[in-house]
This record gives C-alpha cells, structure tokens and sequence, in this order.
C-alpha cells in the first residue's frame, strides 16, 4: 500500500504543479505564498480518498486527477485562513511557519482567496459534462452549508459546552463536509448509480468524523514535533473538542466504531476499495 500511496501522492503533486503559477510570475509573492501553502509537506489524505473512489467505482485513478487537485486547493487554502489571528492563531503548520508568518497576514488571506478560485478552474478543466453538478457540489462543500459554516460554528463555541450532538454536527461540516465531497465528486463526475453514491457519502461521514475525532486526541496526547503545530492548542484556545465532552477514552471508542461503520459501506461498491479501507484505519492510526 505505501507503494501505491507513493505513486498517488507523486501524481497528484504532478497535477498541483501544472495548475499553479510559479513564482516568477507576477504577481510574485502572492504565486510564492500559493505555492508555499500547497507545497509544505501536506499528506494529501483528501486526495488519495478521490483516487480510492475512483478504483471503488472502476474507474482510471487518473480521471479524476482534477476532482483531487480542485479538493487539495480548497484544503489549502482552509487551512491558510484557518491559522489567520482572527481565526486559530496558529504560528506554525506542518512544523513550518504559517502563510501568514512566513509572508504577512494581509497576502495569506489573498493567496487563500486565489486557491479557492483557481480549485474551481481545475475542477472544471477536466471536461467532464457533469461539471456543474461538480461545482455545486464543491460550492456547497467548502461554504456557508459546509466547511465555512464549520468554522464559523466552531468559533463561536469558543468558552462554551456544546453537547455531543452539536459537536458531532458542527465537525460534519467544518472537517466532514470535504471529505465527503472528495468521495462523492468522482461520482457526480462519472455518473455512479445511487447505491454507489450512497456508499461513497456513509463512507465519508464516518471517516470524515472519525478523522475529526483523532485530530482531538492528538491535539491532547500528540507532541508539537509530531503535529507540525503546538499540541493543546485547542484546550488553550477553550475551544470545544471530543475528549473535553466525552472523555479520551469514550473519543477513542466512538473513532473506531466510526471506522468500522465506514468499512462496512465498501462491500456495496464494485471494485477495489483496498486504498479506502486503508484509508479508514489511518484516519485513527496516524501520528499528524
């Protein structure tokens, strides 16, 4: 499998390259921080799901090299405004400095704002006849029904109890809602049938959940070293997390329950699913 992932992960930074401006093209330092923010030693968990959706569903890993650039943009330029003062106020990001500390706050929040327009030219360069079901389904993913919404609920839960169903619902959209779509794009892309659609989306919301989960428990058991950020900034910034409301161990339980519910879903699909029942077990397993 590490072969494979290998392979993937080279193919789709081959992809990242041909669709970013490189930084001798002006305007310079906003291309450098584009750059900066997609090219800093990301795992690229979203776009490796598109490509085991892809095998899932018999297709060409390279058909959708487009649906998991345009997801890994979208990404990027999350976790860029993400860090912003006014939003996590984090100084470092895969043990690098942050856009905003690397460059300034002011071009962070432009080189988001590009990558989040150019993920959508990507997403639609592919040629696929049902690309407007595609961006719709992007739209909705990375807005104010989505990833967007996420946030903006999550910072206002700062200093507050939230129940464990509105935790839950809160980390489907902020962390959940993109995962899912990069699941569920390749399908809307090459016409799945309903029960593959299905599979692909109960697969996502418990992964994309049970994924929410460990980065809670890392934030509490994880070293800076391993993060690539500080560890507890969450318990320092009071921010609302699993273990606070269910405890580390009952956060555990339900992560790999979660797993094992999004595994059971693969049996519905027609082909390979290796790549996403490896990708299940990693979402709980993994040290970053």
């Amino acid at each position: 499998m590490k072969t494979r992932i290998d392979a993937l992960t080279r193919q789709i930074n081959g992809v990242l390259e041909a669709h970013l401006p490189t930084g001798d093209v002006a305007p310079e330092r906003l291309h450098e921080a584009m750059r900066y923010a997609v090219f800093n030693g990301g795992k690229r968990i979203r776009p490796l799901f598109s490509y085991g959706a892809a095998s899932a569903l018999q297709l060409e890993e390279d058909q959708v090299d487009t649906v998991a650039a345009a997801v890994e943009l979208i990404h990027a330029y999350s976790l860029i405004h993400d860090d912003l003062p006014a939003m996590d106020d984090d100084d470092l990001r895969r043990g690098k400095p942050s856009v905003h500390r690397q460059f300034d706050e002011a071009l962070a929040i432009l080189a988001g704002d590009a990558l989040q327009a150019l993920a959508f030219r990507v997403l639609v360069s592919g040629g696929s006849e049902n690309a407007g079901a595609a961006v719709t389904a992007l739209a909705d993913a990375c807005g104010s029904v989505g990833m967007a919404g996420g946030q903006a609920i999550d910072l206002a839960g700062v200093g507050e109890t939230l129940s464990l169903d509105e935790l839950t619902a809160m980390h489907r959209l902020k962390t959940g809602a993109l995962i899912r779509c990069a699941l569920s794009l390749p399908a809307l892309m090459y016409g799945a049938d309903d029960d593959c659609v299905g599979a692909l989306s109960q697969y996502g919301d418990a992964v994309g959940l049970a994924f929410q989960i460990h980065d809670d428990v890392l934030d509490v058991e994880g070293s800076t070293e391993e993060l690539g950020k500080p560890s507890g900034s969450d318990i320092g910034s009071n921010k609302p997390t699993f273990p606070a409301c269910i405890g580390l161990d009952a956060s555990r339980a339900m992560a790999a329950r979660l797993v094992q519910e999004a595994r059971d879903q693969l049996t519905l699909l027609p082909g390979d699913t290796d790549l996403l029942a490896y990708l299940a077990g990693f979402s709980v397993e993994r040290r970053s």
